[in-house]
């Protein structure tokens, strides 16, 4: 299924709007807040094409999509444009009583609504600051040189200037005036207020003695003040009418609010920050290996609660403060050694599409996004999972030891290796290839990786098959490899057949329940009653008919018996339209069964596979 194909099935399962409170996306996954989530079918959206699986926590609704999790995101916003990144559709839902539980999960959503806008940007500039560091250290570049001074502006800026990128996300999650913090940021890093703080040089405001802070790459202060400003913003729209507000009120906020937070939030924030950096690296110097343990070996169980979030603005406060930081290191084993189980099932799996899917998926780990692995792979198989969290914790001892310190924000991944260029770093590179080779060595001797997989054997001439699929449409019978489609021809979905339709009447193959029908009905799932998984696609592409030429006969959670109509569809005019009209039959629990195709040619209600 293409993006907009899932975008526009995403959308309908979920509610539309009307069920949405906002939506945005990180590195792999949709992330939804709703109003009511019993209205969601979890199930039917975990079986779309396209979706690995679906995770709450944090009260959040995660759709995992993996790399193009972007491009689904824009699609969704083009078919809801009021559903833009970290905005609310309508009223949100109604608010019950405040638990710690309720807290917390609305402390995570707002960070990770907050950072995901600009993780991207951040991550590439701190792999590029990283690659600066080993350029000098090896005399590839000096730091005079011009090349180098570019280039480091260009990894900086986004540091440097974070404040400002904060307030803009920020204000955009707590829904105040987005361009009133971007100017309340750009004052605490103005070239004066810079210059006064690195002096300590205290000035005087009214008689009130106030000693400026040095507040670029800082995250606290101006998250704090964001919360300040949506208290008061409410109080001068209302001060002012509305055909001077929109001045008058921006110019009230700065009046008000960037003295409040040299003299008060700005202080308070940065004591906040010293005592939290100070902490995290008295207990890597005191109990590195408890914090090599705990951060190697559960990191990857923090990421599917959703809860890492709480800890990416402590990873940036200790580079604002100290200039480097223990924990971003540490995190390098957890992420490695879950692209090393990943690599053990790609070798040992006997299962086609797993291979293909550990393949891809120990790439991707490797370079920091390890969601595709997680929940297509490792966790799904359970052991592969723990023993990788064995190794990360093994690699995050190590780690821990060696006392390496990131100095730049980075996605932890392989790239990342350069901003750890210092103290402890050929120990610490020595952690992360133990935790490697340990999730490889782990997981494929004792991960069970094909330990569900049914000893399968060729049929016999006279025996009996499990089941019988009959030809769904009438038609020529052609080799599914045959295709243009590759997702179809490559088998990946599953082992099937292709029928060039002479007719626009698609009927049940087997007797079943419907258990997955397109609102478009180009396509329906049907689960036998003797357990096969059976998807029926009509066309190629033709999800981007939105629903036109085609006209659904049954209803979801439906029992139909062989030969009971489906879907009725005009495939002269689809071709008319570009689109290829092939019906294809994918038994998407291939692995669980011998499939058998039964020749070629023309097939009329004639039986066409057969699962042993």
């Amino acid at each position: 299924m293409n993006e907009s194909g899932l975008a526009q099935q995403l959308l309908n399962l979920i509610g539309g709007k009307q069920n949405i409170n906002q939506v945005w996306h990180c590195a792999t996954r949709l992330r939804f807040t709703l109003k009511d989530r019993a209205k969601v079918p979890k199930d039917k959206i975990e079986a779309f094409d396209g979706v690995i699986t679906v995770v709450e926590a944090s009260g959040q609704f995660q759709v995992v999509i993996g790399n193009n999790v972007g491009d689904v995101y824009h699609e969704v916003v083009k078919l809801e444009p009021s559903l833009s990144e970290g905005e609310t559709s309508g009223e949100t839902a109604a608010q019950g009583k405040m638990t710690f539980k309720s807290a917390f999960n609305s402390l995570l959503t707002f960070i990770s609504g907050v950072f995901t806008p600009f993780l991207g940007a951040m991550a590439g500039a701190g792999i590029l600051k990283g690659l600066l560091s080993l350029a000098v250290v090896m005399g590839w570049l000096t730091a005079k040189s011009g090349a180098y001074q570019i280039w480091w502006a260009a990894a900086d800026g986004i540091f440097y200037f974070l404040p400002i990128a904060l307030a803009f996300t920020a204000a955009k999650q707590l829904k105040v005036n987005q361009f009133v913090s971007m100017a309340i940021a750009a004052a605490m890093v103005s070239p004066g207020i810079v210059a006064l703080g690195a002096k300590a040089t205290t000035i005087d405001f009214f008689g009130i003695p106030v000693v400026p802070a040095n507040y670029t790459a800082t995250v606290l202060p101006i998250l704090l003040v964001v919360v300040v400003q949506k208290f008061l913003e409410p109080v001068f729209n209302k001060l002012w009418h509305e055909s001077v507000r929109n001045i008058m009120a921006p110019l009230c906020l700065l009046v008000v609010i960037v003295p409040l937070t040299l003299i008060v939030v700005g202080p308070i924030s940065a004591t906040v920050s010293s005592w939290l950096a100070t902490a995290i690296v008295s207990l890597n110097k005191s109990v590195p290996i408890l914090a090599g343990l705990v951060l190697g070996g559960f990191w990857q169980v923090i990421v599917i609660f959703g809860v890492h979030w709480a800890l990416v603005p402590v990873m940036m406060n200790n580079i604002a403060q100290n200039g480097t930081d223990l924990m971003m290191p540490i995190l390098l084993p957890a992420v490695l050694s879950q692209a090393g189980a990943a690599l053990a099932v790609f070798l040992r799996t006997r299962d086609a599409k797993m291979k293909s899917l550990a393949g891809s998926s120990t790439i991707t780990a490797l370079f920091g996004i390890t969601e595709p692995t997680i929940y297509g792979i490792t966790l799904k198989l359970k052991k592969p999972f723990y023993l990788a969290c064995v190794a990360g914790a093994v690699g995050g001892m190590i780690v821990a030891i060696s006392g390496a310190g990131a100095n730049a924000a980075a996605l932890v991944s392989v790239l990342s290796l350069p901003t750890f260029i210092g103290k402890g770093f050929g120990l610490s590179v020595v952690g992360d290839v133990v935790a490697f080779a340990l999730g490889t060595v782990l997981t494929y001797f004792f991960g069970g990786i094909n330990a569900g997989a049914k000893a399968k054997t060729a049929p016999s001439a006279n025996s009996e098959p499990g089941e019988v699929l009959a030809a769904p449409v009438k038609g020529v019978l052609v080799p599914l490899t045959g295709l243009a489609d590759e997702v179809f021809a490559s088998e990946t979905m599953g082992k099937g057949v292709a029928i060039v339709p002479e007719n626009g009447m698609v009927k049940a193959p087997v007797a079943g329940v419907i258990r997955l029908l397109y609102p478009t009905g180009h396509a329906i799932g049907i689960q036998s009653d003797k357990g096969s998984e059976i998807l029926i696609h009509i066309g190629i592409d033709t999800v981007n008919l939105k629903g036109k030429h085609f006209q659904p006969l049954v209803a979801q959670g439906q029992h139909v018996e062989i030969g009971t109509p489906l879907v009725q569809f005009d495939h002269e005019a689809i071709e008319k339209e570009g689109y290829e009209s092939t019906v294809m039959m994918i038994v998407t629990n291939s692995d669980q069964y011998q499939i058998a195709t039964l020749g070629q040619g023309a097939t009329d209600d004639r039986p066409v596979m057969t699962l042993a």
